[in-house]
């Protein structure tokens, strides 16, 4: 799923207008964007946490030479789905 298909699916489902879905998506993900950037950690009640998570740095290597190399240190965003969101997920067929 894209932006374009949520906003779309906005605009079929609410009846809003493309521009004003586009807006509110914008603006949804901005906010999310500056909460990560201030190293907040996002919970949406019955879907999920994203916590920013602090990687210290390590050896690595480099898998084409073999040669090692230092991984900086870094901050990565991480999901952990809510309990609702796992059983709907495993509801599903394969």
């Amino acid at each position: 799923m894209t932006k374009a298909d949520i906003v779309n699916t906005l605009f079929e489902k609410v009846g809003l207008p493309k521009k004003e879905a586009q807006d509110i998506i914008e603006i949804i993900l901005s906010c999310i964007k500056e909460t990560f950037v201030e190293g907040e950690s996002i919970k949406i009640s019955g879907f999920g946490t994203f916590n920013i998570r602090k990687k210290n740095s390590r050896r690595g290597r480099n898998p084409k030479t073999g040669e090692e190399i230092e991984i900086t240190p870094r901050r990565v965003v991480t999901f952990r789905p809510s309990n609702q969101l796992k059983e709907m997920v495993e509801k599903i067929e394969r």
